[in-house]
């Protein structure tokens, strides 16, 4: 195969053995699959190892999520075009044949939003799709923030695949229940509040924020749609923008 029309998958780990062999199975057939490990103590690393993958590992050290060792990650792999998988996602065949038909197209875009099916509490939420995610790019050029809740930054034009086409989405094997989604919002704030350190937020925030992104995923997105799981998420989206905000306030006043 040319070299431009090859395709690296790049995925982050850290403790990731529980849907880890079930992710490797559904990459095979790309040209390279490359895992970027935070020193895992679990045994994540045999899996990858036994898959045939390369591994590169990023110092742990303090980091509470992955966005710190991405760009790492992605200038390590060896093909020029990158795949971003999530050690807890699905690549569909589907996806796998629309990303290398891509990549053949004359002057096709340098990235890719791709959608994402999501679960929470056993059930696919239909509010949290599309969810698209900028996970497929050309490797050069590509840098990606080290804050939790962004995107790459790609050297190019963007495109989006058409969130119609579900068997070309992402799909999420994390089954998120209460609990986790509390714990993920605490540790995903403290690192949030570093990237939005100088917003100069008051009372109004504490209640315009939350009110508006509840009301976003409940109305707007179609929460309702999802019965008692849509009200109770969207409640969940709210919650996690009354902590941010509290937090960058209590931050302010700590300084």
């Amino acid at each position: 195969m040319n070299e431009k029309n090859k395709i690296s998958v790049v995925i982050n780990t850290y403790n990731a053995e529980q849907h880890l062999e079930r992710v490797l199975e559904s990459v095979q057939g790309f040209d390279e699959v490359l895992i970027c490990d935070m020193e895992s103590t679990d045994h994540t690393l045999e899996i990858a190892r036994k898959n045939g993958c390369r591994v590169v590992t990023f110092p742990k050290a303090d980091h509470k999520s992955a966005e710190p060792a991405r760009t790492f990650a992605i200038q390590s792999a060896s093909s020029l075009w990158v795949l971003v998988v999530d050690a807890d996602e699905i690549v569909t065949t589907a996806l796998r044949e629309a990303l290398y038909d891509h990549i053949q197209q004359p002057d096709c875009a340098k990235g890719l939003y791709i959608p994402r099916l999501n679960k929470f509490m056993n059930k696919t939420m239909q509010c949290a799709y599309p969810d698209y995610q900028l996970r497929f790019f050309v490797r050069e050029g590509t840098e990606w923030p080290p804050y939790v809740h962004t995107f790459p930054k790609v050297d190019g034009p963007l495109a989006y695949l058409p969130k119609n086409r579900k068997d070309l989405a992402f799909v999420h094997l994390a089954n998120d229940s209460i609990h986790t989604i509390l714990e993920k919002d605490n540790r995903y704030s403290d690192n949030e509040v570093l990237k939005k350190a100088g917003r100069k937020y008051g009372a109004g925030a504490l209640l315009y924020r939350p009110f508006w992104r509840f009301f976003k995923c409940y109305v707007l997105e179609g929460g309702w749609r999802d019965g008692i799981h849509g009200l109770i998420y969207a409640g969940l989206k709210g919650i996690y923008q009354f902590m941010l905000v509290s937090k960058i306030i209590e931050k302010r006043q700590s300084e």
